[in-house]
């Protein structure tokens, strides 16, 4: 199977970014503009995607549909997919690249497969890749060796098994920690500064424990306005390890904290206003502290 054509939902800052360098390894990138944000058809128009209006067309004039946006929104829009899949009569690999649970992403596949598609397993490790970054995209499930095909140092691509679901458990595991404890971490440096021990925390830290400081500081830069679609993820998450006897809360209050930072002036930021302002972390944490007291 040869992939020369690709549909991205939805080109947001890291579909965006992917689009981008599936542009530059010389495959056309599409998108489904119809309803979108004026943000959305900017980022769109910046990394050259071309508009095919609605979904429907989307699924007529690609080998590959890439489903990257915001967890919560993921089976909303694979349904969607499949009722442009029996409109068209044509039947593109279908690749969920989202933060959601096995369990979700089986229902996902099971979809796609009546409506008679291919479906793969994804999940994404790592910021966008613009610049000098890079990210993993692990994958898994029948044929995910086709997706080697975009492997470059931009997007390392990671094929695990051929078993849906795998890609979604080992992303909800990671990110079960990295954004498991950065919510813990800021819930922790917000209390001590609405408590008036700031101060003294941040003097404890920088002698007890200098890297995991350092850790939450440099993350939260880029945090807030990611907070929104972490609070679903955090829910994924919950499902996840509620599902094989483990206890849903500890990601629960995660998603908590992030719905309360994601309604804050910072969390409405986009993307790309926060990475204009280059605030430093210890800012971001005043500012969310002193907001979460209003």
């Amino acid at each position: 199977m040869t992939i020369r054509h690709i549909g991205i939902l939805s080109p947001g800052d890291m579909g965006q970014a992917v689009a981008q360098t599936l542009i530059m390894q010389g495959r056309k990138v599409y998108c489904a503009l119809d309803g979108r944000s004026s943000r959305t058809k900017s980022l769109a128009a910046s990394a050259g995607l071309e508009d095919c209006g609605d979904i429907g067309q989307l699924v007529n004039q690609c080998e590959l549909i890439i489903s990257i946006m915001n967890p919560g929104a993921a089976l909303d829009n694979a349904i969607a997919t499949v009722e442009a899949m029996h409109t068209k009569k044509k039947y593109p690999l279908y690749i969920d690249c989202n933060a959601i649970a096995p369990q979700t992403m089986q229902k996902i596949a099971n979809l796609i497969h009546q409506a008679g598609g291919q479906c793969l397993d994804g999940g994404i490790i790592g910021p966008p890749p613009r610049g000098k970054a890079s990210m993993r995209l692990y994958v898994s499930g029948p044929n995910a060796d086709l997706i080697n095909a975009f492997n470059c140092d931009a997007i390392k691509v990671r094929v695990i098994s051929d078993n849906i679901g795998d890609a979604s458990a080992l992303k909800m595991c990671y990110a079960s920690f990295t954004k498991g404890a950065m919510a813990l971490g800021m819930e922790m440096l917000i209390a001590a500064r609405k408590m008036g021990v700031d101060q003294a925390l941040d003097q404890e830290l920088k002698e007890s424990a200098a890297d995991n400081r350092q850790w939450i500081l440099s993350r939260s830069v880029v945090m807030p306005p990611k907070a929104h679609r972490w609070v679903p993820e955090m829910q994924e998450i919950a499902k996840t390890f509620s599902d094989i006897g483990l206890t849903p809360k500890i990601l629960l209050g995660a998603s908590d904290m992030y719905e309360m930072i994601a309604a804050t002036s910072l969390g409405l930021e986009s993307p790309e206003d926060a990475r204009n302002k280059a605030r430093d972390g210890q800012t971001i944490v005043n500012q969310l502290a002193d907001e979460s007291s209003k």
